[in-house]
């Protein structure tokens, strides 16, 4: 065919193939002889054309249709005109008397000797009769040294003889044979790919007098499917973590040993730690750290880099870094001679494993350097080339992203656990009511950082409240949540909120949250508020505890005898439903009772419900320990799930009681001459307790409380005062009503009293009560002295 696609010449075979005559055919397109549309339309009009073979339908003249197997490959004419010589591996014969002229004949041996395949002819002794020169280069044999030879004589090897069986098939049965296989040519060390056709040769009575065989090499097309196959492989087995190390070490594992027989891969001290690194290109010394390596030498060990300060000016596999390129050298290079000369390990490498070629490519994503890759070659393979070069730069592209990705999911994780540690307490505060111990610890890294908060907020009349909760989410969304309402629940615990009415507080200021976050959100359920407390308030002068709980899990009690069980509390609704009451329930407890409270981490699994994590929880409670952080471990140790799915955090507090010689409590009339022997009651009291210094104004303070219950309010009365860390005064009423602290103008007559209390003490304040109110105050143990109080009146004056 020409370079047009016309018929330029037609053989007496083809006219035996197809029944045209060279006369129909001749000058014609070739495309009317197809029976199907043509299996590579853009084959002629290629600009580097290449052989083509494969199967094709044609019309026979008489209408039929003839599948042949057709060889095409491109040459030249007389003129230098493209054309194409189109063969069919399913000839007649072999023979060239059946060839109109002998024309015909030369252009046959044309095609042999100047065709791209590699061809040979066996005859029916599986002897070499024919050769062309590209088999002679492909074998490294001239066609006169294996004429009359058969080719296991000619090539030793298995599969040399294999290849004998399908020729001898292929005389046996008529049928032809295509096999694919992969051998190194002599004098190179990378195998190729061939695509190997053997066809039989018959005459005209149809018997098969010998063989043809052709051989393409198909290595480029071979290489080019390899590298899109490892391409493909890297976007499933790069970044399957969102771990740094782990992301790195998955790409050197991933070119090891297909692509190269080490690769070192160092990124950035800041990438490690989630900050970000400099834009690059990077100069003058660089903090570098080798993260992940992988060799396929015998001994497995790689190449030692401990102690190695990888400068630009150093190695070769930095320097890239201060150019962004990649770098493609050989260890003959002088650059890298004498940088090996500086570094006695990287020169023993190099002799000891023969090491060859060297590609340092850099890791950058979104415009930003994280670290070099280094991927190395030993003599026994071949050198790195062009397109490997533009194959590692994909791979590590590819890898770049998914390290950023690592890299920024770990500045996000750092930062929330920052701010989340940053929220909890750092250290418990310091009360007489309960022994306190804590633990905490955040999910695993792929989760993040979740909203678990725990507390121990000392209260009025030497009480404390306990409090552990739960945001639902993860991230810094969550921590920040957290923290807010860490802060809503002590203000809320400030004014002596009994806990169903905290929680309802909470949760309205939970639904508040929500609601602001839903305004201009794109994504409502992304932004959506929610979370579950429990929260407890203990008394160490009646041992009494009253706890509610809002979609948490119920606290646990271990009893002085050792036993463990569940405190029976209301459920409620998780914090944000909104309209559904909570419940408070009040328990007495033995001294030396622990309360353990936990976040639902510590007893979730996939794997298991909840009941089996509350079970497995209780017994690890039930084994002794010699202190609370001791039991916090050894729980930890017990009940954490083994694949935990969110953070887990636990509290336990173990109870204490005031004794009876501690406090001291009077049942008073509404009688207004009640409050002088009220005073002589508190004086004598604060003496037996060695408090002669807190006498004078303890009597002051108890003065004008007693007198504003009895004025303003109404029964029954009570006075309690209480020795603890503080000296605790306490005036109970049947109001509702609480004093509010004012300062009185001039000529006012009262509202002097309050502000006089205020002064005189820490802290006071008012709590209500299921009959009541109680007006408490709190002052220093070692009490106020006369000059002291003195001052206080200069300043109300």
């Amino acid at each position: 065919m020409d370079e047009q696609g016309l018929v330029a010449a037609w053989s007496p075979g083809a006219q035996r193939l197809l029944g045209y005559t060279a006369e129909e055919v001749m000058g014609r397109p070739a495309s009317r002889l197809l029976a199907a549309a043509s299996p590579s339309p853009d084959l002629w009009r290629s600009p580097r054309p290449a052989p083509w073979s494969g199967k094709v339908p044609l019309w026979h003249r008489d209408g039929g249709r003839v599948t042949v197997e057709l060889l095409a490959y491109p040459g030249h004419d007389s003129r230098g005109r493209d054309e194409w010589l189109v063969v069919s591996l399913t000839t007649p014969e072999i023979s060239t008397a059946d060839f109109g002229n002998q024309d015909d004949a030369r252009l046959l041996d044309l095609a042999f000797a100047q065709s791209r395949f590699a061809m040979a002819i066996h005859d029916r002794d599986l002897r070499l009769v024919r050769v062309n020169d590209v088999m002679c280069r492909r074998i490294n044999l001239t066609e006169a040294e294996v004429r009359g030879r058969l080719l296991r004589d000619v090539l030793p090897g298995p599969h040399w003889r294999l290849l004998e069986q399908h020729l001898r098939h292929v005389l046996d049965t008529g049928q032809p044979v295509h096999r694919e296989t992969y051998r190194r040519v002599p004098g190179e060390t990378r195998e190729r790919n061939w695509s190997v056709f053997m066809s039989p040769l018959n005459d005209r009575a149809g018997r098969t007098q010998a063989v043809w065989v052709g051989v393409l090499d198909n290595t480029e097309q071979y290489r080019a499917r390899q590298r899109l196959t490892m391409l493909s492989e890297a976007s499933t087995r790069i970044g399957t973590t969102l771990d740094v190390t782990e992301t790195a070490q998955e790409l050197a594992d991933m070119v090891v040993p297909h692509f190269a027989e080490l690769a070192i891969v160092d990124l950035l001290e800041a990438v490690l730690v989630g900050d970000e690194p400099d834009p690059g290109p990077l100069t003058d010394q660089i903090a570098l750290r080798s993260v992940a390596r992988r060799s396929a030498f015998d001994d497995g060990t790689g190449v030692d880099q401990s102690g190695l300060g990888l400068r630009p000016e150093l190695w070769p596999p930095a320097r890239c870094l201060a150019t962004g390129q990649a770098i493609l050298m050989n260890v003959d290079d002088p650059e890298v001679v004498a940088a090996a000369a500086r570094h006695p390990a990287w020169a023993e490498a190099i002799d000891r494993y023969r090491l060859r070629s060297i590609l340092s490519v850099p890791i950058r994503a979104r415009g930003v350097t994280l670290g070099v890759a280094a991927f190395v070659r030993s003599e026994s393979a071949e050198p790195f080339e062009p397109d490997d070069v533009l194959l590692a730069e994909e791979l590590t592209a590819r890898a770049a992203v998914s390290i950023d990705n690592a890299r920024r999911y770990t500045r996000e994780r750092t930062t929330a656990l920052t701010l989340q540690r940053s929220l909890l307490p750092h250290r418990l505060s310091e009360q007489s009511a309960v022994e306190a111990a804590t633990c905490y610890l955040p999910a695993s890294s792929h989760v993040g950082v979740s909203g678990d908060w725990f507390d121990v907020i000392p209260l009025s009349s030497a009480r404390v409240a306990l409090v552990v909760g739960d945001v639902v989410g993860h991230g810094i969304h969550a921590s920040a949540t957290m923290g807010r309402l860490r802060t809503a629940v002590r203000t809320l615990a400030d004014v002596d909120s009994s806990p169903d009415e905290l929680l309802t507080r909470l949760d309205d200021l939970v639904s508040r949250f929500s609601a602001e976050e839903a305004t201009g959100a794109h994504d409502e359920a992304e932004n959506e508020v929610g979370a579950t407390c429990l929260y407890a308030v203990y008394d160490p002068v009646s041992r009494r505890c009253t706890a509610a709980r809002a979609g948490h899990p119920p606290p646990a009690l271990i009893a002085p005898d050792g036993s463990v069980g569940f405190l029976d509390l209301p459920a409620g609704p998780p914090l944000g439903v909104g309209g559904l009451p909570f419940e408070s329930t009040e328990v007495e407890l033995p001294e030396g009772s622990v309360l353990a409270f936990y976040t639902d981490g510590l007893v979730e699994s996939r794997d298991h419900d909840i009941d089996v994590g509350l079970e497995r929880l209780r017994r690890a409670l039930t084994r002794r320990s010699s202190s609370l952080a001791e039991t916090c471990d050894s729980v930890f140790n017990a009940a954490l799930p083994d694949s935990p799915v969110d953070d887990a955090a636990l509290l336990v507090a173990r109870t204490n009681v005031l004794s009876a010689d501690r406090f001291a409590s009077w049942d008073l009339p509404a009688d207004p001459a009640i409050v002088a022997e009220t005073r002589n009651l508190v004086t004598e009291r604060l003496t037996e307790w060695g408090l002669d210094e807190a006498v004078y104004v303890t009597e002051l303070i108890v003065s004008e409380l007693v007198t504003n219950a009895i004025r303003y309010a109404r029964g029954p009365i009570q006075l309690r005062i209480i020795r603890d860390r503080t000296l605790i005064c306490e005036v109970s009423d049947g109001a509702s009503t609480a004093p509010h602290l004012r300062r009185a103008r001039l000529l006012d007559e009262g509202g002097r009293g309050l502000l006089l209390v205020a002064q005189l003490t820490q802290r006071w304040g008012t709590r209500h009560t299921p009959r009541g109110k109680t007006i408490w105050t709190e002052q220093p143990l070692t009490g106020t002295g006369v000059s002291d109080l003195l001052d206080h009146f200069d300043d109300l004056e």
